[in-house]
């Protein structure tokens, strides 16, 4: 267990400090050999196993891990031993969550336990494609090429979410813009417009009391529209992310859908194409290598195609190209690269390739979707907007008209 204590040396200095120890007399007996007099001794307190922080504590993020497997290929690079490395990022570290883990991932180094066994503790934190390249690398000794290339490929990761939410910000924006005008138009707006023409006796155009009836309607009850809207969305993310009825439905309208499909396809293959040159470079066997390879693959169709190449293919003795070449949904052109880099006796090379091609092209084509969607919602913004304000513009005009 890990104490947190203050304790004075023999020059009276107060210093502070951590250890770890089985209890806390353990731990006192450790600060006295150190030639220090405790002051006071608390436990720190961890999370619990399984969980990196809850809903409002800090969590291991991806810049967490692109920063965790930088230092550690640094300082293995310049021969500091695994244990060394550990202790001096925990002394660095700031983040709750970073800490504990590393502390725990002390603990399990000093007890004699593998190097890869906290990683798989973690699944929601670290994938299994990061634990199965941790433990390979333990196996082989090669901890430190791993890490970098692991570093590689999280920064990649990074910087492709970073593009999309990027992408995603500007649409948003703008839809809420045009939600709050609308909101505030109907709130405040039509509703004493409206009460001007009713008082006055004037009976406004058709295309005007239809938009007037709504707005009213949609004023009046704004409070449970809202209440009703917030439900819903709240609703739909716990729907698509907890049932796989909702997941099944998120999967098949991305694959549909114009504009994004080609996104979401090209997602799955790099992803397939780059986890699978990662772990083969590494030595997992071909069917492990796909197996996981196929966790980390959006489109439900690719993962099942995988998983029978895997379990229906190879396992009964096909080459990798014919397994592949069996399954029609995914494209000719992936499969017919993978039988003939297979041929010539590099297809680790051409993966990786095949994945920096496809990450090049999701980059493309979120520029494009971005280019298409900004003119698209400004356009709905702006007939929203339009529509509300000639709704109120024509009879004032009718009306200013007949008074001439």
């Amino acid at each position: 267990m890990l104490y947190h204590y203050r304790a004075v040396d023999e020059g009276g200095a107060v210093i502070e400090g951590e250890v770890d120890a089985e209890n806390l007399q353990a731990a006192l007996q450790l600060i006295s050999q150190k030639n220090l007099r405790p002051i006071s001794m608390d436990p720190v307190k961890r999370e619990k196993q399984g969980s990196l922080g809850g809903f409002f504590s800090s969590r291991i993020t991806v810049g967490d891990k692109v920063f965790l497997t930088k230092y550690l290929a640094l300082m293995l690079r310049v021969g500091t031993d695994l244990l060394s490395a550990v202790n001096i990022l925990i002394a660095d570290a700031d983040k709750p969550a970073m800490k504990n883990f590393l502390i725990e991932v002390r603990e399990n180094l000093t007890r004699g336990e593998p190097f890869y066994k906290t990683f798989g503790q973690y699944p929601k934190v670290f994938s299994a494609t990061f634990v199965s390249l941790v433990k390979a690398a333990e196996a082989s000794g090669n901890l430190q090429k791993t890490f970098e290339d692991l570093n590689v490929s999280l920064t990649s990761d990074a910087d492709l979410q970073n593009k999309i939410r990027s992408a995603l910000i500007y649409p948003v924006i703008l839809l809420g813009m045009a939600g709050a005008i609308t909101i505030f138009l109907v709130t405040f707006a039509l509703p004493k417009v409206a009460g001007v023409f009713t008082e006055s006796n004037i009976t406004p155009p058709l295309f005007s009391r239809i938009v007037f009836a709504v707005g009213l309607f949609l004023g009046n009850n704004i409070i449970i529209i809202l209440t009703l809207l917030f439900a819903a969305i709240f609703g739909s993310v716990f729907f698509v992310r907890k049932t796989e009825t909702g997941k099944r439905a998120v999967d098949a309208f991305l694959t549909h859908m114009p504009g994004i499909k080609n996104i979401y396809r090209d997602l799955s293959i790099q992803r397939m194409a780059s986890t699978m040159s990662s772990l083969m470079k590494a030595g997992l066997p071909i069917v492990q290598t796909i197996t996981i390879a196929a966790d980390t693959v959006p489109i439900r169709e690719f993962r099942y195609a995988l998983l029978r190449i895997a379990n229906e293919g190879l396992s009964k003795g096909l080459t990798i190209g014919e397994a592949f070449r069996r399954e029609t949904i995914l494209p000719q052109s992936v499969t017919s690269l993978i039988a003939i880099s297979e041929r010539a006796g590099h297809i680790e090379e051409v993966l990786g390739t095949l994945g920096d091609f496809y990450t090049s092209n999701i980059d493309a084509s979120i520029a494009t979707a971005v280019a298409l969607i900004e003119p698209v919602m400004l356009l709905i913004m702006g007939a929203l907007v339009g529509l509300i304000a000639l709704s109120i513009i024509v009879p004032i005009y009718q009306m200013s008209s007949s008074a001439f």
